[in-house]
C-alpha cells in the first residue's frame, strides 16, 4: 500500500491510499495517522479511490483510526469510490459507520462543516 499525506491550509489532512490495504500495510496507516495528531488537526480525509483490495485488517485499521480520531474530536471522512472498498463496506455492515463521501471535493466540504460543529 502506497501512503501519500497533505495539509492544507485550514487542518485537514488529507491521506491517499493506493494498493492493497492488508494484513502487511495496514499498520502504516495507523502509524501515520498516529503522527499527525500531534499537530493540530481540524479533521482527517482519507481517500480510498487508488484502493484496489480490502481485507479484515485493511477495515480493522479504518475503524482503529476513526476511533481514535473520535475520541479526539477530529472528524473523519472516507473518499470511498464504487468498488471493492464499497462492498467490504456493504458486506461487514460498516457503511454507515464512516462519514463516506464520493469525491475530494465532498469530502473537504463535509470535513469542514463536521469540524465546524465539534466546534460548536
Amino acid at each position: 500500500m502506497e501512503l501519500k499525506i497533505s495539509k492544507n491550509r485550514d487542518d485537514i489532512y488529507l491521506i491517499k491510499l493506493s494498493g492493497a490495504m492488508d494484513l502487511y500495510s495496514s499498520n502504516h496507516l495507523k502509524e501515520s495517522v498516529m503522527k499527525i495528531i500531534k499537530d493540530k488537526v481540524e479533521s482527517v480525509i482519507i481517500c480510498l479511490h487508488g484502493v484496489d483490495t480490502i481485507d479484515s485488517a485493511g477495515i480493522g485499521a479504518l475503524i482503529a483510526v476513526s476511533s481514535t480520531l473520535k475520541k479526539l474530536k477530529c472528524p473523519l471522512v472516507t473518499v470511498v469510490p464504487e468498488g471493492p472498498v464499497t462492498e467490504a463496506l456493504q458486506i461487514t455492515r460498516l457503511k454507515g459507520y464512516f462519514i463516506i463521501a464520493r469525491s475530494l471535493n465532498e469530502a473537504l466540504s463535509l470535513a469542514g462543516k463536521a469540524a465546524q460543529s465539534n466546534l460548536a
